[in-house]
């Protein structure tokens, strides 16, 4: 099954290029928790500072270092290898032992903050990330500088390139372990496939209300999210729409769309059939999501990219700096400023 990955663009497609992540501190991730450590209980917070090292890497190592299990060792999400980055681990160590986070240093890895706290640290137990990304031969600066205005009113929320894999790797897996040609016994792996092709569909709902003309227009029956929640309604016909899309436009509302499972879908009346349209052609792809268990969700549609800032350090060289929710990709940002590219490196997973 061919499936089409040439999504479309919000300002359309850039014509200016830059590299990215040329060296690991070109890109720079500073993650961002939504509670502050409680100050006791059987787990310790460290919040690490790691350069050029894989998430699961460091965790492994962590578990050594403070004789547990790898099991006993959270975080809220997996960051970028080739990259600076900054997070959160939390480790199960005894209320009466104390550790000497100084000896767990190395050249790659620093602790910063290590505080006790009463639970393990989650997946997804993430408010977002801070980013800060060096551009390095910006092909038309006069171009990015006009971009960066653009895009404070917001970029499509796709799915980054992340998700999907090298070469869409885990997509092509997707498909093959939902139409049986593939067998998956490792847990991880089969969710990193069977999320690539649900992230798939929404991309494809994502590009298609773009390319027509539907990025910011109300249908009836449109499942709305709150600005900085996960809450969600449904547009109904008794609604004041004129309302419903002066808060659409003031970005208090986001229009939304199917990560789709089983259930029925919130979107109702003209939006409900507007989204089975456009996945009619893939109706195998939903059964089979269906038949494993997922549920439906809704995701927003617009990234807003807070605190966003750029400075040149030359005509050619810039920094730009960017806050996300999580869930959220920095390529989907940088896609609509410029067409980026970076080292080939080997597959990190």
């Amino acid at each position: 099954m061919q499936l089409p990955t040439d999504f479309s663009y919000l300002y359309g497609q850039p014509a200016g290029t830059a590299l990215i992540r040329t060296e690991a501190e070109d890109f720079q991730v500073f993650e961002q928790l939504p509670f502050e450590p409680d100050g006791e209980g059987e787990h310790y917070l460290v919040y690490i500072r790691k350069i050029g090292e894989n998430t699961d890497w460091v965790a492994r190592k962590l578990a050594r270092f403070c004789h547990t299990t790898p099991r006993e060792v959270g975080y809220a999400g997996k960051k970028d290898r080739h990259a600076v980055t900054e997070q959160w681990f939390s480790v199960k160590v005894p209320i009466k032992r104390e550790v000497d986070w100084t000896l767990f240093n190395s050249k790659t890895i620093q602790v910063l903050k290590a505080v006790r706290h009463g639970r393990k640290l989650r997946l997804g137990a993430l408010k977002g990330n801070r980013f800060k990304l060096r551009l390095r031969e910006v092909s038309q600066p006069d171009e990015l500088v006009a971009r960066l205005e653009q895009i404070r009113n917001g970029v499509p929320n796709y799915f980054g390139e992340q998700r999907f894999g090298n070469d869409w790797n885990n997509l092509h897996s997707g498909l093959a372990l939902l139409s049986g040609e593939l067998k998956e016994r490792q847990r991880h792996k089969k969710g990193l496939y069977i999320s690539a092709v649900r992230s798939w569909l929404f991309n494809r709902l994502l590009s298609q209300r773009i390319e027509q003309g539907l990025w910011q227009t109300l249908l009836p029956g449109d499942a709305l999210m709150l600005e900085g929640s996960r809450s969600c309604f449904a547009a109904d016909a008794e609604q004041d729409m004129a309302q419903l899309l002066q808060r659409l436009e003031q970005r208090d509302l986001h229009l939304t769309g199917a990560l789709w499972g089983r259930g029925e879908p919130m979107a109702q009346l003209d939006a409900r059939q507007w989204e089975r349209d456009q996945l009619a052609p893939w109706s195998e792809l939903l059964g089979g999501l269906e038949q494993l268990g997922l549920n439906q969700e809704r995701r927003a549609l617009r990234l807003l990219p807070a605190a966003l800032a750029a400075h040149a350090e030359s005509e050619r060289q810039w920094w730009l700096e960017f806050e996300l929710p999580a869930g959220a990709f920095a390529t989907s940002v940088l896609r609509e400023l410029c067409q980026v590219t970076a080292p080939v490196r080997g597959n990190d997973a």
